[in-house]
């Protein structure tokens, strides 16, 4: 069960629990919160069979987004990925900044930036990745996290992107070890790139908070970018 599921739950548990209390006080028949947590539950079966989940996302993000706060964390987290991503070589080809977003543009799961991996998915199905185009993507993943880190002290968000990291490094036959390390070292490569161009960064949280096409986005980023530097991350 996701995060977003398990929220799910703990909405419904909650409600029930504030109605199984409160509804002597204000003459609530039990069957009430009982038929509307079952139809919420319902619900959620059929979010996540027929919509993959994307329904709770919406909604949930939807909840959240009351939170100018959180807002701006997502907005500072995805323009971690943009900007490392436009440092490193990697085509940014479209990105959803909230959940709903994602799902009219027809993307998966709670949105974030689209990348060109088409050559990573080149070398995968060939059963190889060379270890530039392998330290690029981990790197771009983690970049993320490495902003929320950067500007917070901490990072929320990310456990797609690690799931992401995992998958590939899983597949290229890395242990567990040598997985930890290669993510904390991409955390670092990434927080690295994003100290060393912060008049960037601050000028591509604008684009992203207004909403810029990825076309705008770049030409703000390249107002303030030192020139591309493919190959720090080989």
């Amino acid at each position: 069960m996701n995060q977003l599921s398990l929220n799910l739950v703990a909405i419904a548990v909650f409600l029930m629990t504030l109605t199984t209390l409160l509804g002597p006080l204000l003459h609530i028949s039990p069957a009430i919160p009982a038929i509307a947590i079952f139809g919420m539950m319902a619900i959620g079966t059929l979010d996540a069979f027929s919509f993959q989940g994307q329904g709770q996302n919406v909604l949930l993000d939807w909840i959240a987004g009351f939170s100018p706060a959180h807002r701006e964390r997502i907005i500072r987290h995805e323009a971690g990925h943009f900007l490392v991503a436009q440092q490193l070589g990697i085509s940014v080809t479209d990105y959803s900044l909230t959940a709903w977003e994602a799902l009219r543009k027809g993307f998966a799961g709670q949105g974030g930036i689209q990348f060109d991996t088409q050559e990573l998915d080149q070398q995968l199905q060939q059963g190889k990745l060379s270890a530039q185009w392998l330290d690029r993507f981990c790197t771009v993943w983690m970049a993320g996290i490495a902003a929320e880190k950067w500007q917070y002290g901490n990072a929320e968000g990310g456990s797609d992107d690690r799931l992401k990291l995992r998958a590939v490094l899983n597949h290229l036959k890395f242990s567990d070890a040598e997985a930890e390390q290669k993510e904390r070292l991409c955390v670092l490569r990434a927080k690295t790139l994003l100290e060393e161009n912060s008049a960037a960064y601050d000028a591509l949280v604008e684009a992203l908070t207004r909403r810029d096409s990825v076309a705008d986005c770049q030409a703000a980023l390249a107002a303030h970018l030192t020139s591309t530097i493919i190959n720090q991350v080989a």
